[in-house]
């Protein structure tokens, strides 16, 4: 038997539309000088991989269509919640997590919600501002001006406030444990029931003097200096410093040796 050709198709099978040859598995061996016509079929293989191709497709646009949607969404939330300062309507929404503020200045701003956290606020000037509800645990706030600054509700934890300027502010509620105020101005500054470690809150009562002319309440009284028994003593985030034994504490805030019970157990 004569072979004219060899034709290898890359197919399982194949049909031969001319008895006078004979196809195995994709190969064709013309037996006779007469044409020869195999018509291919398409495989189930094929076609099931046609069928992935387009449902894979169709998905991979339809999740590019829906990121590109969500995209859009978070970029108008962002820029709506800037717009209005903050969720609601009753924050700023601005985030200075970490950030260098350096002898900046940020007069009468609303910074309700704000995110200070670890920033570096050192010698700026934040006079006359809102921060009702801020985060501002360890910043560092080296000889910053909060004079007139309201400072209700804000979390001030583990900040270095070094001769910083509280000056008529309001620090009601505040919480400045284990925050160092050494030098701190504050005059007319109002800390009513905020959380303050005692022997920090026993310095800042040897020279507080004055009253804040928002809330009217004196700056002593605030600190609980004296006999106030209501703030006299330290904060419950530590328990070497929080609830000492029953004492009288004179003018400024310090145990009273002539009452024989500063040493009691």
């Amino acid at each position: 038997m004569a072979i004219n050709s060899i034709s290898l198709l890359p197919i399982k099978s194949v049909s031969i539309s001319s008895s006078s040859s004979t196809c195995y598995y994709g190969v064709v061996i013309p037996q006779k000088s007469s044409k020869i016509v195999c018509q291919l079929e398409k495989s189930n293989t094929n076609t099931e991989t046609k069928k992935w191709k387009a449902i894979v497709s169709t998905a991979l646009a339809a999740a590019v269509i829906t990121f590109s949607s969500n995209m859009t969404a978070i970029a108008d939330l962002n820029k709506f919640e800037a717009e209005t300062r903050g969720e609601f309507g009753i924050g700023s929404a601005a985030q200075f997590g970490s950030a260098d503020l350096k002898k900046t200045v940020h007069t009468n701003e609303n910074f309700r919600r704000a995110n200070f956290t670890s920033a570096d606020m050192r010698e700026s000037d934040f006079s006359g501002s809102t921060f009702n509800g801020a985060y501002l645990e360890k910043a560092v706030a080296y000889k910053a001006n909060f004079s007139g600054a309201d400072l209700s509700d804000t979390l001030m934890d583990r900040m270095v406030l070094n001769e910083a300027n509280f000056t008529n502010a309001v620090l009601v509620r505040s919480v400045l444990t284990r925050s160092d105020l050494g030098g701190a101005i504050i005059e007319g500054a109002d800390f009513s029931d905020a959380v303050i470690d005692l022997p920090q809150k026993q310095a800042l009562c040897k020279y507080a003097s004055g009253t804040n002319p928002v809330t009217g309440v004196s700056t002593r009284k605030s600190l609980g200096c004296g006999n106030s028994r209501r703030n006299a003593y330290g904060s419950p985030s530590s328990p070497l410093l929080s609830a000492p034994p029953q004492k009288l504490l004179d003018r400024d805030g310090f145990c009273d040796p002539a009452t024989g019970l500063c040493d009691a157990s």
